[in-house]
């Protein structure tokens, strides 16, 4: 049996949302049924859609900052993970330094920074992006960094033996090459932005599904939080379809290639 990629990647991942959707609301409609749990510990999927009604202004309103949030913080954090992993490739000495740095930092527990970002940078946006990037930076540098690196020897030999310049060989032969590793960098990035602002959100903040989501976790208005969580499956399910297609778009001399079974 052969498998092959949908050509149409936005169509293709419209329908996958809705059918997982669809299976997800089916299941979590029989597990109330059958377990009888109250509402207010598991609403039913009838209960959160009558509050994405009622509430749609309110969720709308917020989900918007947090969109505004995950974009930008992965703008930033890929535009400063690539230009790492270039500095990194081009100067030997930076990664006798950087790289063991870059690991170090990555053991600590970023979620354990938002209270001191939070400290720092106010309870507006700015918090909630560097979070954002933090978390999206390494997979971004790793990606890009390997990709780089990773050149095939062919294509450097003959650069050099026309004496083409250090940077010459980065901007036209190494960055085009290591295009598809930074892609899935980016991929990476897009799945785990979300994180990094909600959590930032979490600690302080008076705007966003993250501030949603707790406030009505303190109240007790469960059906709410649910609703602000699913807001904030479909902003990141949708973001990353949109990414991948750009990416598809910009790489288009790499297709996908058929997968047999």
């Amino acid at each position: 049996m052969t498998l092959r990629f949908d050509d149409n990647g936005s169509l293709a991942w419209i329908k996958s949302i809705v059918l997982i959707a669809a299976v997800v609301i089916i299941v979590w409609h029989v597990l109330v049924v059958i377990t009888g749990v109250p509402a207010f510990v598991f609403p039913p999927p009838t209960a959160v859609a009558l509050t994405l009604v009622n509430k749609a202004v309110y969720l709308l309103e917020h989900s918007m900052i947090t969109t505004v949030e995950i974009v930008c913080g992965l703008l930033i954090g890929s535009a400063l993970g690539v230009l790492s992993a270039l500095l990194l490739v081009s100067y030997e000495r930076s990664r006798r330094w950087a790289m063991p740095l870059m690991v170090m930092t990555q053991s600590l527990p970023v979620f354990a920074l938002a209270p001191l970002l939070t400290l720092w940078f106010g309870y507006g946006m700015s918090s909630k992006i560097i979070m954002a990037v933090l978390i999206i930076y390494f997979p971004v540098v790793a990606a890009s960094f390997d990709g780089l690196r990773h050149t095939p020897n062919e294509m450097l030999n003959l650069a050099r033996s026309m004496r083409a310049s250090k940077w010459a060989i980065i901007w036209h032969i190494r960055l085009p090459a290591a295009m598809p590793s930074m892609a899935s960098g980016v991929r990476v990035a897009t799945s785990v932005a979300p994180i990094g602002a909600v959590v930032g959100e979490w600690v302080g903040s008076s705007h966003g599904l993250g501030y949603v989501m707790l406030n009505a976790n303190g109240r007790m208005q469960t059906d709410l939080m649910f609703a602000a969580l699913l807001c904030l499956c479909v902003i990141a399910a949708l973001l990353y379809g949109l990414v991948n297609r750009l990416l598809d778009r910009c790489l288009y001399w790499q297709k996908d290639s058929a997968i047999s079974v």
